[in-house]
């Protein structure tokens, strides 16, 4: 099987998953569907088609990666261990999860399992799989389509964070205070140590 049709199976793989998942929900409380998260929506929508979209004959299709089997090998582990850590994460929100910007009846502010590391764990699996992809497919169009990805979702935090401080008041501050976004944050060395 050809690397990228590996690839394109685990994305579809994944996207069934997510979508049976979404049928397992809390009942939605408010909801944030301002013009930020169009736009958000737009850059992934516009990233995704990148990836996945033949554009005939076009320059974004030369490719600017090498073609070696073990940078696919290696891309093809890094999407599975993307999509591990997203499911992983999306079962600790469990029925809190929502696509858009919301809180949830009985929300809970979920601080275990990869939420320890990163505030939005789902994000960092996603782009994490992303870039496996991105080295698999070695294009032009999929290291265009990252950074457009990734600020995407960075937009979205961001209304996110919003929505929970605005929920949670204190105890969201304080654990914003201690994890990283996306990316784990490094520990600051203590004076004296």
């Amino acid at each position: 099987m050809r690397p990228m049709l590996i690839c394109y199976v685990l994305w579809a793989a994944f996207y069934v998953l997510w979508l049976a998942w979404a049928l397992w929900l809390k009942r939605t409380e408010r909801r944030d569907l301002g013009l930020i998260y169009h736009v958000h929506r737009v850059l992934v929508i516009a990233g995704f088609v990148l990836i996945f979209y033949k554009f005939p004959g076009h320059w974004l299709h030369q490719r600017v990666l090498p073609q070696a089997l073990w940078l696919d090998a290696l891309g093809i582990a890094i999407t599975v261990i993307g999509f591990a850590f997203a499911i992983w994460a999306r079962s600790y929100l469990g029925r809190n999860w929502s696509s858009g910007v919301t809180s949830k009846v009985q929300h809970e502010l979920i601080r275990t399992g990869p939420y320890r590391w990163v505030r939005h764990p789902i994000y960092t699996g996603l782009l994490t799989a992303i870039f496996g992809t991105v080295l698999v497919q070695g294009e032009a169009r999929s290291l265009l389509a990252l950074p457009l990805l990734y600020i995407g979702w960075k937009m979205k935090s961001r209304l996110e964070e919003r929505m929970m401080t605005g929920t949670f008041g204190g105890d969201y501050t304080a654990y914003a205070n201690s994890v990283g976004a996306i990316f784990p944050r490094m520990k600051k060395a203590t004076a004296g140590k």
